[in-house]
């Protein structure tokens, strides 16, 4: 198994919005919040190639990370992996590669994850805190390593 990603391109924005579709469903299916043409138009709306990152899993497309900057930090963003591929470390291991280049360049993370999404386990075992929440929504910070308390 050979994970790689490389840029976005305008024209991943299809796949990558039929992907998103298949991955957020039982989420939000479970909130009562899925949208057949909602759930594809809203990453349509969002998607910025320049900020994207396509993982590749031998070759083929298996899901994307996008990394916004922001005034209060980067957003890591659009983390969606195609259900096929869950419980195979293949996340934990982008994820791995996305905090160590915020860590190195010193930038602090923010994400959002839907309530009760075992995605939000993975967040916290990398060092995301809860910052708030609401209903539908847990916001999460990770400060760089490099400004991480750190305790001996």
């Amino acid at each position: 198994m050979h994970i790689q990603l490389r840029a976005g391109e305008p024209a991943d924005v299809e796949p990558i919005a039929e992907l998103r579709a298949a991955a957020m469903r039982p989420d939000l299916e479970r909130l009562g919040r899925y949208d057949e043409v909602r759930v594809r138009q809203r990453f349509r709306d969002a998607y910025r190639p320049e900020h994207t990152r396509v993982i590749e899993l031998d070759g083929r497309l298996a899901g994307c990370v996008a990394v916004r900057p922001a005034e209060d930090g980067h957003w890591l963003e659009h983390f969606y992996l195609d259900p096929a591929h869950h419980g195979r470390g293949i996340g934990t291991s982008v994820l791995a590669t996305v905090l160590g280049e915020a860590d190195a360049a010193g930038h602090l993370l923010r994400l959002n994850v839907l309530q009760g999404s075992p995605a939000r386990r993975l967040y916290e075992r990398c060092g995301f805190t809860l910052a708030e929440e609401d209903p539908v929504d847990v916001f999460m910070v990770r400060p760089a390593a490099a400004q991480s308390v750190t305790t001996a």
